[in-house]
């Protein structure tokens, strides 16, 4: 079966890569004998403008005619192939857009994975009841703040102007003191300091030392 089919090829496939390659080796040795004929053409028209019209001059012509047929057939080869390197270019870059367009596909179906199984372990309703239970934390040290700040003022049901009096019959009664105690040549002590002796003190004051202090 082999002798009539040939052998399998057990070699590497062949890629756009390495086909493209050939192809411009391909090109490259065109190159080289198109400037080869190009350099005999350029010899044979100096020639001819050298030699006058005859026999000689014909049978140069005729070499360059067949030099310039050779040039126009491998210029043409030439142009088929760049197409076809082209061609294959264009091959190439759609397979790499193709394989980075997979790679990024592939990319996001693992991210979207990922994403849907850490987000699944996240109970949405635990979260809020825990903003709420820390909003009405907030609230509560708020309200406890706001207690411990209290100042503590005069009670409303006090009237003012009761006080106002009670002061001012209280500076009545010093003048009234003051004023007899004048009238009698004696300074007698201040009603304050007329109270009774504490338990801590041994002994009571005596007059001449209160007047003293008075003083």
């Amino acid at each position: 079966m082999n002798r009539l089919f040939g052998a399998k090829n057990k070699g590497p496939k062949p890629t756009l890569t390495g086909a493209i390659s050939n192809v411009d080796t391909h090109v490259e040795s065109i190159d080289v004998k198109l400037a080869k004929l190009n350099a005999e053409l350029t010899t044979y028209q100096q020639r001819m403008a050298k030699i006058r019209d005859g026999p000689g001059k014909t049978a140069i012509k005729q070499k360059a005619l067949k030099i310039l047929q050779r040039r126009k057939m491998y210029e043409s080869q030439r142009e088929q192939l760049q197409q076809q390197s082209w061609n294959m270019e264009q091959a190439d870059m759609m397979t790499s857009n193709l394989k980075n367009v997979m790679t990024t596909v592939d990319a996001m179906k693992s991210t979207n994975k990922t994403l849907k199984q850490q987000y699944g372990k996240i109970d949405i309703d635990k979260i809020e009841r825990m903003q709420d239970e820390m909003q009405d934390l907030m609230e509560v040290g708020n309200d406890i703040q706001e207690s411990m700040s209290r100042s503590y003022d005069v009670p409303e049901d006090v009237d003012e102007a009761e006080l106002d009096a009670e002061l001012e019959a209280l500076g009545e009664e010093a003048d009234y003191e003051s004023t007899i105690g004048g009238s009698l040549g004696v300074e007698e002590t201040p009603s304050f300091m007329r109270d009774e002796v504490p338990q801590f003190v041994d002994e009571p004051p005596e007059a001449g030392k209160v007047k003293e202090a008075a003083r």
